[in-house]
């Protein structure tokens, strides 16, 4: 049949219309959803795939430079804009995008992971193909794969046009990946119409609803002070205008943890910063420990969201929103959707009369005078005196990933970082994925040497598509954090990495960009002035070269000092 190219989305369904293919199908269900950019690799089982995705208009492709970086790339796409999209081929492929799908299901990021397979003729009669453990089951990977996505499916014309909607309903629902194969002869198959069935949207019972309002009335009421926290959910479904309204209502402090930083506006005047237990700051320790009830909004109990369990949250005072259900105290209330109850909870009534505490923050103050060599208590003040309105923060896992924490954000900015699954090399691709997907605002990215030797090709991905990030580069000689957190031994070599010369590198990926190396203060401050000024025109890379490879901000040697009590009360 002649394919349908280059047509909006309802002329294929009008009355009377020829039934779009399999992939047209797909990638309107996609268009739907906001999707402008899939990301990918190519391969000779999603060529069909890719063929009919060029021929689409309001949707393109976006090649990474390995499987992983563009998972890493779709993650944050999807973390920026409500869902994003990821093609591979078989086996090969979907295999080398998996970590960066198991990162996008621990942190709770829609991604579509879309699978070219061989030939269905080729499966049914289990030929030994390429790409394939050569033994004839060509289910393994989908099987492998649902441990790590909330549905899979293999998609036919038959069944394209149930199955590529219900796997974008899960997907939205639980904010987790899902995947999707494709035989690559079957891409152009027109598809089966079929009564697409109603949607039946999770609903807040009214009952369980009042019984949870009741419930938190009575924990407010022996109250005389409370206290917001928001995290990792109040991020991926959308609730940081309700819990701004929430905090305003009730004349709390309101703070976030590691996993929600950005879930709640840092600008406003009942931010009082990071809450991380025995690491993070006193006073906001104090303020969130002491106050008569406790509002999580999807809190997410891990070992480092919790400061290795160093938070002290007594869940008697303790109001745990989740997505579809509400904790107070000891007593689960299922069926009440957070956006209900937030609602709810603003026109309580109920008001703290005590004048929410006046904090300090780590990096307020500048530091270090200018011909000083750059340290983390000198450079963490001069990245928060840069950031303005509506940045993008992309943070690499290691030392960045806890300094950063720290800085206050301006309005409207948001910040990526993988606070849970914490693979090493996320950022570099992330930071792409954050370009394409906010071309209009500013990004910016900062990596450890030893993280971005992992993932390093996807500058290329971003020079090739005009993306101007700024880059800031930590070169401390090694995987500082490793050295940290490791403190059975000192001075492990497979902690030790080559010596690159950074500036170089777009010159190497034949693209331009302006550089700069940093030794000073005063080094720095003159190389964020000038990258500033050039981020309208290329990309620009900051190389940071730390003299003590064991510099580090206080919430590390926090860590530092708190694990080595932990190892010797186990061998004391």
């Amino acid at each position: 049949m002649t394919l349908i190219t280059n047509r909006p989305a309802q002329d294929r369904y009008a009355a009377g219309a020829i039934a779009p293919t399999l992939g047209q199908f797909l990638y309107d269900c996609l268009k739907k959803e906001g999707i402008t950019d899939v990301f990918g690799i190519p391969g000779d089982y999603n060529f069909s795939l890719l063929d009919t995705l060029e021929r689409e208009s309001g949707i393109r492709f976006v090649g990474g430079r390995n499987e992983l970086g563009a998972g890493y790339a779709a993650d944050a796409y999807g973390r920026l804009r409500g869902m994003s999209a990821l093609i591979t081929t078989f086996g090969v492929g979907e295999l080398s995008a998996c970590n960066a799908v198991a990162g996008a299901s621990a942190e709770s990021v829609p991604l579509i992971h879309i699978v070219g397979t061989p030939k269905s003729a080729d499966q049914k009669a289990h030929k030994r193909m390429h790409h394939s453990l050569l033994d004839g089951d060509y289910g393994r990977f989908r099987r492998m794969y649902g441990q790590l996505c909330a549905y899979t499916a293999d998609l036919t014309p038959e069944n394209a046009e149930l199955e590529i909607p219900a796997a974008i309903r899960i997907a939205k629902r639980m904010r987790k990946p899902v995947y999707l194969s494709a035989a690559t002869d079957l891409v152009d198959k027109p598809i089966v119409r079929h009564a697409q069935p109603a949607e039946q949207p999770a609903m807040t019972n009214p009952n369980a609803l009042q019984a949870a309002l009741a419930a938190i009335r009575g924990l407010l009421g022996g109250a005389d002070s409370a206290v917001l926290l928001a995290d990792l959910m109040t991020l991926r479904f959308g609730w940081r205008q309700a819990a701004r309204r929430l905090a305003e209502g009730w004349n709390v402090p309101a703070a976030s943890l590691l996993l929600g930083k950005s879930g709640f506006d840092e600008s406003h005047p009942n931010y009082i910063g990071l809450y991380g237990g025995a690491f993070g700051s006193e006073q906001v320790r104090s303020a969130v420990e002491s106050a008569g009830c406790i509002v999580a909004a999807g809190l997410v109990w891990t070992d480092l969201n919790t400061a290795n369990y160093t938070s002290k949250l007594d869940r008697l005072r303790l109001i745990d929103i989740q997505p579809e259900s509400v904790r107070v105290g000891e007593a689960l209330f299922e069926s009440v959707m957070a956006d209900d109850l937030l609602s709810a909870l603003s026109g309580i009534g109920w008001r703290s009369a005590a004048v929410p505490p006046s904090v300090t923050f780590p990096y307020d103050a500048p530091f270090g005078e200018p011909d000083q060599p750059v340290c983390a208590a000198s450079y963490y003040p001069r990245f928060q005196r840069m950031l303005r309105e509506r940045d993008i923060v992309v943070v690499e896992t290691g030392t960045f990933s806890y300094g950063m924490a720290q800085l206050r954000l301006p309005a409207g900015a948001d910040y990526i970082g993988q606070q849970g699954w914490q693979s090493i090399g996320y950022a570099t691709g992330a930071a792409f994925g954050a370009c394409m997907a906010a071309p209009d605002r500013r990004v910016l990215l900062f990596v450890g040497d030893g993280s971005l030797q992992l993932t390093v090709q996807e500058i290329s991905s971003m020079l090739a598509n005009g993306c101007r990030p700024i880059v800031f580069i930590l070169n401390n000689d090694g995987y500082t954090i490793e050295k940290y957190l490791n403190v059975k031994t000192s001075g492990q070599a497979y902690n030790q990495i080559p010596s690159w010369r950074y500036t170089l590198l777009a010159e190497a990926f034949g693209g331009q960009a302006f550089t700069a190396q940093a030794r000073t203060n005063r080094e720095l401050d003159e190389a964020i002035s000038a990258a500033e000024r050039e981020q309208a025109h290329r990309l620009s890379i900051i190389e940071m070269i730390v003299a003590d490879p064991l510099d580090a901000p206080e919430y590390v040697h926090k860590l530092r000092s708190h694990l080595t009590e932990q190892e010797r009360l186990m061998n004391g």
